[in-house]
C-alpha cells in the first residue's frame, strides 16, 4: 500500500471488531472510526485495561447504533499498538521494533487501510461511516477520498484541519515523551524500557483539552483529595491533580509512546482542503454521501467554529447535510459521555437515512 509520504508497506496487519450481524444484501454496515487514544474495543471489554468499551454508549441492542439493525466495524488505525501495524511492531527488515524507523503517517492514510478492510470483508458500501475527534477527521476523508463507498457520514467534534493551537498541544505532549530519558531515541522496547513518565505527562496535558472549564470546576472546584488542609508541599492536594495522575498512569499501561508520537503527527498534518487545491468544497465535489456534523458548544478544542467551515463546505459542493451544535458544558469529551441530545440527533438521522437507502427493518 503506498503512503502519502512516498514509503510503501505490506504485510499489513489490521486488528478489528464487530458487533451485530451483516444482512443478505450487505447493506447494513457502519464503520465507527475511534480517537486519537482510542481502539478496536468500541463496545467490548478492553483487554489491558478490563475497562468496557469506550462507546458502549452508542453501540449495542437498541441503542444509537442498534446491532439488532446494523453490523458494526471498528478498527484499530494504522500506527496504532492494539493489534494493527505500528511503530511498536518488529521490522521485517531489522527483525527489531520498527520504533522510529515506521513510516511517518496520515488521516488517509489510515483510511485507506480501512479501505482494504471493507474490501477484505466484502463490503461494498458503507451505509455509514462516524467517528468524532480524529475518528472524525477519518469520516470526512472517507467522504472525499471514497464517496461511493460511504452512503452517509458522521463526523463529530471535528474539523477539516488541525489548527495551530491543537497543533501547540500536541506537540507539548511529543516533547514530554522524547524527553524521557527511557524514550532512547524511540528504541526503549529493544532495551525492556517505557517512557512512562514523558508519556502521563502527554496524557494529563492532552485531556486538559478534553474538558471545559465548567466541567473541570462542576466535577472538581478546588476540592481537596483525601485531606483537610493544604499539605503545602507537590503532593496532589487538589481532586483534580489527582484526577490527571491517574488519567496519566493508566493511559501509559495500554499505549504505545511511539504510537501516540505518530498519531499526534497524523492528526497535525490532517488539511482537506490543501489536498484539493486550497478549496474544501472541491473535497465534496459531486458528492452523493448524506451528512450529519455535530458539535458541541463548551468543546474549545474542536470548536463550532470549525464544524461551520465544514458545513458551509458541504452546501457549497449541494452536499445532502444536517448540522447540530449541542449545548452541553461537557466539552470535547460530549461525544463519548450520555449526551441526550447527541444521541437523539444521530439516531434521527439514521433512521431516515435508513428509509433512503431503503433497508429494512
Amino acid at each position: 500500500m503506498p503512503l502519502d509520504c512516498g514509503a510503501m508497506m505490506s504485510d499489513i496487519t489490521v486488528a478489528y471488531n464487530t458487533y451485530g450481524t451483516l444482512n443478505e444484501d450487505r447493506s447494513n454496515a457502519i464503520l465507527v472510526c475511534h480517537a486519537l487514544t482510542g481502539d478496536q474495543f468500541a463496545a467490548s471489554r478492553q483487554p489491558l485495561t478490563g475497562k468496557d468499551g469506550w462507546w458502549n454508549i452508542m453501540i449495542g441492542p437498541g441503542k444509537v447504533l442498534d446491532t439488532n439493525r446494523y453490523f458494526i466495524v471498528c478498527s484499530n488505525v494504522l500506527g496504532g499498538c492494539m493489534g494493527t501495524t505500528g511503530p511498536k511492531d518488529i521490522n521485517p527488515e531489522t527483525g527489531k521494533p520498527y520504533g522510529l524507523e515506521f513510516p511517518i503517517i496520515t488521516i488517509g492514510d489510515m483510511v485507506r487501510t480501512q479501505a482494504l478492510l471493507q474490501d477484505y470483508l466484502e463490503i461494498p458500501t458503507w451505509f455509514s461511516v462516524i467517528g468524532g475527534s480524529m475518528g472524525g477527521m477519518q469520516v470526512l476523508q472517507w467522504a472525499s477520498a471514497y464517496p461511493e463507498r460511504c452512503f452517509s457520514a458522521i463526523p463529530i467534534a471535528t474539523a477539516a484541519k488541525h489548527s495551530a493551537q491543537n497543533i501547540a498541544f500536541h506537540e507539548v505532549g511529543r516533547q514530554a515523551v522524547m524527553a524521557d530519558p527511557d524514550w532512547l531515541g524511540g528504541k526503549y522496547l529493544e532495551q525492556d524500557k517505557n517512557p512512562r513518565a514523558g508519556l502521563a505527562v502527554a496524557r494529563m496535558a492532552a485531556h486538559v483539552t478534553y474538558l471545559s472549564e465548567s466541567a473541570l470546576h462542576r466535577k472538581f472546584g478546588r476540592n481537596l483529595q483525601d485531606r483537610d488542609s493544604l499539605t503545602y508541599g507537590f503532593d496532589a492536594d487538589f481532586q483534580v491533580e489527582s484526577y490527571l495522575r491517574y488519567q496519566g498512569i493508566n493511559f501509559v499501561d495500554r499505549f504505545d509512546a511511539n504510537s501516540y508520537l505518530y498519531i499526534t503527527r497524523a492528526m497535525d498534518y490532517f488539511d482537506l482542503a490543501r489536498d484539493h487545491g486550497g478549496s474544501l468544497p472541491l473535497a465534496f465535489k459531486d458528492t452523493k454521501t448524506r451528512f450529519c456534523v455535530v458539535s458541541f458548544s463548551s468543546d474549545w478544542l474542536f470548536p463550532t467554529t470549525e464544524s461551520k467551515d465544514i458545513v458551509r463546505a458541504l452546501i457549497a459542493a449541494a452536499a445532502n447535510v444536517s448540522f447540530v451544535e449541542i449545548e452541553t458544558d461537557k466539552g470535547h469529551d460530549a461525544f463519548l459521555l450520555d449526551t441526550p441530545e447527541m444521541l437523539q440527533t444521530i439516531g434521527g438521522f439514521l433512521k431516515s437515512t435508513a428509509i433512503s437507502r431503503g433497508l429494512s427493518t
